[in-house]
């Protein structure tokens, strides 16, 4: 069982860098730097907080599987919530924003947020499909 778990936090980890190294150089190339610059949250703190809660988010499937495995998918859907619900605090001070860097800021959060919940997703249909 633990092999598993380090195993899910290591994908996580690993999709993570990668999606973070696309979008530096993404930016690199489309981007003004003064727009980055400007962000209200840096970009490697946007990754750090998405990777910090998916794998607090899997760690905590992976105990629900011990105990009931039948719930693995209502919990999965409660923490989406939540963190769906604390990522909207964050990101309202940027939708109160109306700067010209704003649209890209917006953009940068909200595609680092699906592609988190693609992960956690992948990484839970995992879990799930190793019943035992």
């Amino acid at each position: 069982m633990k092999s598993e778990k380090v195993k899910s936090i290591l994908i996580i980890a690993f999709l993570g860098i990668i999606g973070f190294a696309v979008q530096k150089l993404l930016f690199y190339f489309w981007v003004p730097a003064t727009f980055e610059v400007e962000f209200v949250y840096a970009v490697p703190l946007v990754y750090l907080f998405f990777f910090c809660f998916s794998a607090l988010l899997i760690l905590i499937l992976y105990k629900v599987k011990q105990n009931q495995i039948n719930s693995v998918g209502y919990v999965f859907l409660l923490l989406t919530t939540l963190k769906m619900v604390v990522a909207y605090m964050m990101v309202k001070p940027i939708l109160a924003e109306t700067l010209p860097k704003t649209t890209t800021e917006k953009m940068s959060f909200f595609i680092v947020f699906i592609y988190f919940l693609a992960i956690e997703t992948y990484v839970t249909i995992r879990i799930l499909n190793n019943k035992q």
